[in-house]
């Protein structure tokens, strides 16, 4: 199977970034860059990333009105990723726009819708005015982006199921909060381990801490690709 890990560097400094995603060729299938890296270093910073050879999952998280969305997802498709993020709960007619700014490049990045983030869960829903459930929420956005044209969406491993069977597979669902057996939960309140995520249908996980903030990231890397592979 094709490596399905996409490693999370969620820092901004260049020089360690290019050190790490250097030492992960080979050990995984590709390399998110957050906000925290875009806002530090900017579209040369990505292009130095996107040197090492490994494709770029740009989790820009795009909110805002349908023509500035529109826009920036042209201007930012410049850097060639393979994968670019926006908030679903922006509207049809942003997730439209963002969609129509990418038709026609001869490189389109593939547009992945976010539902809840995984960081929350049913008592931060209801603190901002949503009662009802947080599957309910979820399906509800995934509906609303689908049928505006994502490829795919971002979601919490417990929804993978959930979404396979309401969508089939036809779309591209990118799972993050994903915690190999033994690693800290963090700041994200649903999580599950790698090979369960992928049993339940999720075409490519986003590995972060677990993998960089180990002595050697290349290891971890290595070792969760190899129970991947064995579990296939």
């Amino acid at each position: 199977m094709t490596n399905p890990v996409f490693c999370a560097i969620d820092r901004p400094d260049l020089a360690g970034a290019l050190d790490l995603g250097r030492s992960l060729v080979g050990h995984v299938g590709g390399l998110k860059l957050g906000l925290e890296f875009m806002s530090a270093n900017g579209p040369q910073g990505v292009r130095a990333i996107g040197e090492v050879g490994l494709p770029l999952f740009l989790d820009t998280k795009f909110h805002d009105i349908p023509n500035t969305v529109g826009a920036a997802v042209r201007a930012i498709s410049t850097l060639e990723p393979a994968l670019l993020t926006l908030h679903i709960a922006g509207g049809r007619a942003m997730v439209e726009a963002a969609r129509n700014a990418v038709q026609g490049l001869a490189k389109r990045p593939r547009l992945l819708g976010i539902t809840v983030l995984t960081s929350l869960d049913q008592s931060d829903l209801e603190a901002t005015g949503i009662s009802h459930s947080m599957s309910d929420q979820v399906l509800q956005m995934a509906e609303l982006g689908i049928g505006a044209g994502l490829d795919g969406l971002v979601c919490a491993a417990h929804e993978v199921q959930m979404l396979r069977q309401h969508f089939g597979r036809g779309i591209l669902l990118v799972v993050p909060g994903i915690r190999p057996n033994g690693a800290a939960v963090g700041d994200q309140k649903r999580t599950i381990g790698p090979t369960e995520a992928i049993a339940r249908g999720a075409d490519i996980l986003v590995i972060g801490r677990p993998i960089t903030q180990s002595t050697i990231p290349s290891e971890a890397a290595h070792a969760i690709a190899k129970e991947l592979r064995q579990a296939a």
